[in-house]
């Protein structure tokens, strides 16, 4: 399954705003955002060019980029199935409600104490 997607490490989102510009990757076709010990990743799914139908090899084997050159097909750690991440994002949908339960909710909290005159401890 190695050479059909490739992941790259975000900003730790901090702010609403933040969390809405991965809700903006979620929006497109074959991206996931994960996380995974804490870091957040943007997953890109898509199927390196010179990547053979038959075999699955290389066709740039020998001028292949340096990126590649240090990998491992051993290291190759896409498989179908589900992964053990601590949050993972499929679609844009999922993120709004993540931002709505974050955000929003505390916000509806404060208001229903304010109102009854109650104090958070």
């Amino acid at each position: 399954m190695c050479c059909r997607y490739f992941a790259l490490p975000i900003d730790t989102p901090e702010t609403r705003a933040d969390y809405d510009d991965i809700r903006w990757y979620l929006c497109h076709e074959d991206t996931t955002v994960f996380v995974e010990k804490g870091d957040w990743y943007l997953n890109v799914k898509n199927k390196c060019r010179h990547l053979s139908e038959k075999g699955h090899k290389c066709l740039i084997y020998e001028r292949r980029p340096k990126i590649c050159r240090k990998y491992k097909h051993a290291d190759c750690d896409f498989t179908q199935g589900e992964y053990d991440y601590e949050l993972h994002f499929t679609n844009d949908s999922q993120m709004e409600e993540y931002i709505r339960v974050k955000f929003d909710n505390n916000v509806n909290e404060k208001r229903m104490l304010k109102k009854s005159g109650a104090r958070k401890a």
